[in-house]
């Protein structure tokens, strides 16, 4: 067993239920306090992560596309019967507990794609021809996801797509043809997708460059996010006792913005720690893919491990004001059950990776 990532993703947990007490504890949201449900999904989330660890990966690389097909079945299905909020069909809604479909997604594309790439992984590289299936698996649960609509959650999944094909083997020419496309494409896509954007989708994007132009409306959530990172200074105020959180300056504190928390309370070396802990986590998972036994295993280690440092990286960015707000969660420690049970089920198939290593 890889000690050394366990142990970080369990100290990740902890704090991360400990921050929630913290950031929740004066709000009455219901009637069972947040981090007494966190606990919960923890608890659920830790069980499916050891049992992930102890199947053979061969059963889910048998079923990868059976997994994945219910995924994006739960993705059409939200779209008719999930439960709408702001306008937005993300979840479905079951009595006190709420599934998110674009969560679990995240990992079934991941395991679609290693299933792929094992049998048709070519000796020198992933070319332009080899695309073609990938992209397919990748776009339509990234059509599905924008018509919720969830922007952010779309984003992610492409980010996730061509980081992993080129950590895994793409030809440099077909690396460097696929980021130069994307990036010549991003301004006439931006022009054309504006159009098509929400009112308050277009409002999240005009104040992440200027949010001083509306200070109590749109541009609240980044300048008291900000405040709260700023003034955690070196040592942070302590456990319990920052103002923005205490005092309900900070929204969305048990989930958007659980880092400016931890920041305010926790300081600079709070933070510091929580993003090696990060690091040591993302490093792991690439010894693990390098050591795989097959190219099942080293895709998906990868995928895994892409999958944290992105949202790690966009929530932190959120937080601090260097992404626009596009509500990802930070994994492991934003308040979710979806979210925490995807990312500890994640860690599994890593664990289950690392350990059939050396097994022929």
């Amino acid at each position: 067993m890889d000690t050394v990532l366990l142990t970080a993703v369990v100290i990740i947990l902890l704090v991360g239920i400990l921050n929630l007490y913290s950031a929740s504890r004066m709000e009455e949201i219901s009637a069972v306090s947040l981090y007494i449900k966190q606990i919960y999904w923890a608890a659920l989330g830790l069980s499916l992560m050891f049992v992930t660890m102890f199947i053979d990966t061969r059963f889910f690389e048998r079923w990868a596309y059976g997994i994945y097909l219910v995924s994006v079945f739960f993705l059409v299905a939200v779209l008719f019967f999930g439960d709408r909020t702001g306008g937005a069909a993300r979840w479905f809604a079951l009595g006190p507990i709420s599934f998110q479909p674009s969560e679990f997604v995240k990992v079934s594309m991941i395991l679609a794609l290693g299933r792929y790439l094992q049998k048709n992984m070519p000796v020198d590289g992933i070319t332009i021809r080899h695309l073609l299936i990938p992209a397919i698996l990748a776009v339509v649960p990234t059509v599905l996801i924008i018509k919720e609509p969830d922007l952010g959650s779309a984003g992610l999944i492409v980010l996730v797509f061509g980081t992993l094909l080129i950590a895994v083997k793409m030809r440099p020419k077909t690396a460097a043809a696929v980021i130069l496309t994307g990036v010549v494409s991003m301004f006439p896509a931006f022009i054309f997708g504006w159009r098509f954007l929400k009112p308050y989708q277009r409002q999240r994007i005009l104040t992440f460059f200027r949010p001083d132009t509306d200070p109590l409306g749109s541009g609240y959530h980044i300048i008291q996010s900000k405040i709260a990172v700023g003034s955690g200074k070196i040592i942070g105020k302590g456990y319990m006792h920052g103002t923005q959180s205490q005092l309900q300056f900070l929204p969305e504190q048990h989930t958007d913005f659980i880092f400016s928390v931890l920041a305010e309370e926790w300081g600079f070396i709070g933070s510091i720690v929580l993003l090696v802990l990060f690091c040591i986590i993302v490093l792991r998972g690439f010894h693990i893919a390098r050591s795989a036994r097959d190219v099942f295993g080293a895709v998906v280690a990868v995928g895994i491990s892409i999958i944290i440092m992105w949202q790690s990286f966009i929530n932190i960015g959120m937080a601090t004001g260097i992404f626009p707000v596009v509500g990802i969660p930070l994994p492991f420690l934003s308040y979710g059950g979806t979210s925490l049970v995807t990312m500890l089920i994640g860690v599994g198939l890593l664990l289950n990776i690392y350990r059939r290593r050396n097994i022929f």
